[in-house]
C-alpha cells in the first residue's frame, strides 16, 4: 500500500533541519549536561496566574466542545489587541482561534492555495515553512534574502519570483535572523503583492519581542487588509508554548471559510485553554514585557562578548529570541561548526543551513537559558570560533 505523495514529499529531499536538535535532546535525556540553545522555548514556565485561570476554567466545567472559531470573548480580545496595535478596524468576524501559530500557518495556506500553486516564502525561513506549504499540495518556492542586506528581502527578488504565484509568506520580527522588516521593505512587499495579486501571509508571533525599531504589521499598509492573513500566537508573547493557542486575522470571508476548515480538522481549541488565553491578554502589555525582558538582557550579553572578538560577525538582532552568527571565518559550514560545538563543549545551536541556503555558514543561537549560563556558553562558542579562525 502506498502513502500519499503529499505526506511522503512533505519534508523534501534536504530534510527539515532538525537532526542536530534531536541529537542534542537525546544526549540531554540520558543526563549529559547539554546547554540547549536550539529551539525557541522559554526558560521560564507559563505564569502561575495563567495556569490558575486555566485550572478555574477547567474545574468550572469549560471542558466540553468549544465553538470551532473560538469563544466570542477571546475573539473579541484578539480583535481589540490587533486593532489597538495596528490601527486597522478588526472585529471578532476577522478572527479565528487556532491550536497555535503552526496550525494557523497551515490553515492560511489551505485557504489561499490550490494543488500545484506556487507559494513564496523568504529564505532564511523557520524550519516548518516549506513542509507546511507542501502539506497542502502547493509548491514551496523560496526567495533568498541576503546577509549583506541584513536579511531584509529585496522587492526586485520577490517580483522576479511572483509571476504565477498565489501567496507570499513573511515573518517579522524574523526567526531565525532577528530582523525586523523596515517600512521600505514592507512597502516593497506591498507593491509586489498588489501588482501580482498575491495573498500575503504574515507570521507575527514575535511582535512583542522588538529590541530595535518598531514592528509594523503589513496588514496596516494601504490596500493590504483585504489580501493579508496574519498569524498570531500566545506561545512566544506569554510563554504558553505547550498550550497550543493562537489565531488568524484576516478578511471576514476568508475567516468564515477557515472556520469550516476548523470543523473538519482541529474541531477547535479546548475552552479552558481559551479562557486562560483571555485572562493572559487581559493582563495587558506589562506581562508581555516581563516575559520578553530576559531575551533583551541576553541580547546585550551576547553583543558585549561579540564586541571583544573578530572571528564572528553578527548584526544585532532587532527582535525575536535568536541571534544569527556568521562563522565563515572559521572555515566550517554552519552544520560542521554546530556538530563540533556539541561534541566538544556540549552546547547545542542550530546550523544556519537548517533555515535555507541564504544563512549557510551561519549558526542560530536561541537566547533561552538563564543569563549566567547563557553568558558562559556564548563565551565558549566565541572562544572556539576564535581558535578556529586563527
Amino acid at each position: 500500500m502506498e502513502l500519499s505523495q503529499r505526506i511522503t514529499r512533505m519534508i523534501g529531499k534536504g530534510g527539515d533541519g532538525w537532526d542536530l536538535f534531536f541529537k542534542a535532546r537525546a544526549m540531554a535525556d540520558v543526563g549529559q549536561p547539554v546547554v540547549e540553545l536550539t529551539i525557541g522555548e522559554h526558560d521560564i514556565r507559563t505564569d502561575p496566574r495563567i495556569l490558575a485561570a486555566m485550572d478555574r476554567a477547567a474545574r468550572g466545567g469549560h471542558t466540553g466542545y468549544a465553538m470551532m472559531s473560538g469563544t466570542d470573548d477571546l475573539r473579541d480580545a484578539v480583535a481589540a489587541r490587533v486593532q489597538a496595535r495596528t490601527g486597522v478596524p478588526t472585529a471578532r468576524e476577522n478572527v479565528l482561534i487556532t491550536p497555535g501559530g503552526q496550525s494557523g500557518l497551515f490553515a492560511a495556506h489551505h485557504a489561499v492555495c490550490d494543488d500545484g500553486d506556487r507559494a513564496l516564502f523568504i529564505d532564511p525561513y523557520y524550519a516548518t515553512y516549506p513542509g507546511t506549504i507542501r502539506a497542502i499540495g502547493a509548491q514551496a518556492v523560496p526567495v533568498q534574502a541576503r546577509a549583506e542586506d541584513a536579511f531584509q528581502p529585496r522587492a526586485d527578488d520577490l517580483a522576479a519570483a511572483a509571476p504565477g504565484a498565489k501567496s507570499l509568506l513573511v515573518n517579522t520580527p524574523n526567526n531565525p535572523t532577528g530582523a525586523v522588516y523596515s517600512r521600505a521593505t514592507l512597502d516593497g512587499i506591498t507593491r509586489v503583492c498588489q501588482k501580482h495579486d498575491l495573498w500575503l501571509i504574515s507570521d507575527e508571533v514575535y511582535d512583542t519581542q522588538v529590541w530595535d525599531g518598531a514592528h509594523l504589521s503589513p496588514r496596516a499598509l494601504p490596500g493590504m487588509a483585504e489580501r493579508t492573513l496574519v498569524v498570531g500566537s500566545m506561545s512566544k508573547s506569554h510563554a504558553m508554548t505547550g498550550s497550543r493557542i493562537g489565531w488568524l486575522v484576516g478578511p471576514r470571508r476568508a475567516i468564515a471559510h477557515l472556520a469550516s476548515l476548523a470543523i473538519h480538522t482541529t474541531y477547535g481549541v479546548p475552552g479552558f485553554i481559551q479562557d486562560a488565553a483571555l485572562f493572559a491578554l487581559n493582563e495587558g502589555p506589562a506581562l508581555e514585557q516581563e516575559i520578553a525582558a530576559p531575551f533583551a538582557r541576553r541580547r546585550a550579553i551576547a553583543m558585549d562578548i561579540l564586541g571583544r572578538q573578530n572571528a564572528i560577525r553578527a548584526l544585532p538582532p532587532q527582535g525575536a529570541m535568536y541571534m544569527m552568527l556568521d562563522i565563515r571565518a572559521t572555515g566550517l559550514s554552519g552544520l560542521d561548526f554546530a556538530e563540533r560545538l556539541l561534541a566538544q563543549h556540549m552546547i547545542a545551536v542550530m546550523p544556519g543551513e537548517s533555515f535555507g541556503q541564504a544563512p549557510a555558514g551561519h549558526i542560530r543561537v536561541a537566547l533561552t537559558v538563564a543569563d549566567a549560563r547563557f553568558a558562559e556558553a556564548f563565551q565558549t562558542l566565541v572562544d572556539m570560533a576564535s581558535e578556529l579562525a586563527t
